[in-house]
């Protein structure tokens, strides 16, 4: 790395849609990064969905879907850990163009024929020892109660080669549920080896699967397909098998004596295999470019457009997050439930500047939310003086008629189909006037989610429209209200309305006629609040 390089702060973002448990298997190429670059002297965090405006964030998993625009204000440098190219995954047209006009990284060479117009542009980055792996006590190999253990995803013929195994006298363990990080690696450290068997034609090497293992002192038994050219560092730490020498090596060789010595003498090679060189180019590659970057993105505050109540495992990519509780990693903490005096301009680690103004938001989503909130009417006015005109506010909340309805000890009110009248009827009870919500879109959702009738319903999800009150709704406002909210007519005195006119102490203030009315040309019929011009 250059001498006298600023580091940048480094940020590993990991994507995860809503409840996708598969994207925990990033949990190990992450956290290697974070070791070599910790190595390195760089300060990292580590989150999932959250970006960080002031750090430059190496994305893993944006072919899970990410939004392109977000690469206007965040340094984003992606990840590609997919087999790319013939053979390979199936990923989107989109995440192929994401890559072509992005900064990348990549563990192989053989994918950036697939989306690189320069491949000296893109560094590859292979995964080696992982010392923080190593176990304290490790079992004998032969002691293990594991004969081999597969993980990873499960096709036909991967299924074909296991049968294959086990034909052989040998268990081959598979889950029956995903586990990742620390609870799957008990069971790797429990196995006498693990199998490797290529999922695509394309047969790269699964370099991030055999690293994690070998590192924990278990021996990988990995297939060497037509197509495989595993890294050289790769070539001495693994036992290899192609389809010709498959059965025969299971038969014969797995599991002899001569085996474990010759793992032994694999697993102590890959003690030695240590990329930091690569890691370190990789480094000053992310400094150059961050740099570039951020001297050239917004310098104004971010506007947002969209909120989102809540955060925690609903966090959504490129909204405003907010949130009461630090531990939900929100965009703000901000607590809509209390008064809050717009526009409200803060700095957030993971947004950065960031205003809120009055009448500039299109939509906002609460979802669970208005349950645990204590001033909820604090709340709707707020979110009511956030959005535009047309605005929309969507709600999701436990209908009280379910037996889920309280369940959880947090929840302070349930709700049903009346809990919206205040919000658009009686609108003017919470000192509204200019502005109510229409209810619109409304259904009744089952405990997994989805549209039912009223009889399952555990949830009513619903949509609320900011529109403009009419006059007559107006009138019925101010015929409600204890003031008749007169508006200040200073400006017939010759002053600015905001200024209070304070009478000297006996001195008569004079009362000035209002000015003539606007003549219209056409008397009006006045129906509803509404009027037509009588022909």
């Amino acid at each position: 790395m250059q001498q006298g390089l600023v580091l940048p702060e480094v940020h590993l973002c990991l994507v995860q849609p809503l409840g996708y448990v598969h994207s925990l298997g990033f949990i190990d190429q992450a956290r290697y990064f974070r070791h070599q670059f910790r190595r390195l002297g760089a300060q990292v965090t580590v989150a999932k969905n959250r970006l960080r405006h002031d750090a430059v964030n190496f994305v893993f998993g944006a072919h899970l879907g990410f939004d392109p625009g977000l690469r206007e204000r965040y340094s984003c440098i992606f990840v590609n850990l997919e087999q790319l190219g013939q053979g390979g995954a199936q990923v989107n047209a989109a995440y192929l163009e994401l890559l072509r006009r992005s900064a990348v990284v990549d563990y192989d060479a053989d994918n950036l024929a697939a989306y690189a117009q320069d491949a000296s542009e893109v560094p590859v980055l292979p995964f080696g020892h992982a010392p923080y792996l190593a176990p304290a006590s490790p079992l004998p190999l032969e002691a293990r109660p594991i004969d081999l253990l597969f993980f990873g995803s499960m096709n036909p013929r991967r299924q074909a080669l296991i049968a294959r195994i086990e034909a052989q006298g040998w268990q081959v363990g598979v889950f029956d549920r995903p586990l990742y990080g620390a609870e799957r690696d008990e069971f790797i450290l429990q196995s006498k080896a693990v199998l490797n068997v290529h999922f695509y034609e394309a047969s790269r090497f699964e370099q991030a699967r055999a690293s994690t293992c070998l590192s924990l002192g278990t021996p990988v038994v990995s297939e060497l397909g037509r197509l495989s050219r595993p890294p050289a560092a790769f070539e001495r730490c693994a036992s290899w098998v192609d389809e010709a020498s498959f059965d025969d090596f299971f038969a014969r060789q797995f599991g002899t004596p001569a085996f474990f010595e010759s793992a032994r003498a694999q697993l102590e090679q890959f003690r030695r295999f240590d990329p930091i060189e690569a890691y370190a180019d990789a480094l000053a590659f992310a400094a150059g470019f961050a740099g570039e970057h951020m001297s050239r993105r917004p310098r104004e505050p971010w506007r947002p457009k969209l909120i989102h109540l809540g955060s925690g495992k609903d966090y959504k990519p490129g909204w405003l997050n907010l949130d009461v509780l630090p531990r939900a990693q929100p965009d703000l903490v901000l607590d809509l439930g209390r008064p809050q005096s717009l526009p409200l301009r803060a700095e957030s680690p993971f947004a950065g500047p960031v205003e809120l103004v009055e009448g500039s938001v299109d939509a906002i989503v609460a979802n669970n939310v208005l349950e645990h909130v204590p001033d909820l009417p604090c709340l709707m006015t707020q979110c009511l003086s956030l959005l535009a005109t047309g605005g929309s506010l969507v709600i999701e909340v436990p209908y009280e008629r379910a037996r889920t309805a309280w369940q959880d000890p947090t929840h302070l009110r349930a709700m049903n189909e009346m809990s919206w009248v205040y919000y658009n009827e009686w609108f003017w009870y919470l000192g509204w006037f200019e502005h109510r919500f229409q209810p619109e879109q409304f259904s009744y959702l089952d405990d997994q989610l989805q549209a039912c009738t009223q009889e399952r319903a555990a949830f009513m999800k619903l949509t609320l429209r900011k529109v403009a009150t009419t006059p007559y709704e107006r009138t019925v406002a101010r015929t409600m209200s204890a003031d008749p909210m007169l508006p200040d007519d200073a400006w017939a005195l010759g002053v600015t309305p905001a200024a209070t006119i304070t009478p000297a102490a006996g001195q008569a203030v004079a009362m000035l006629a209002d000015p003539a009315p606007t003549r219209l040309p056409r008397p009006l019929n006045l129906r509803d609040g509404r009027f037509s011009v009588v022909t």
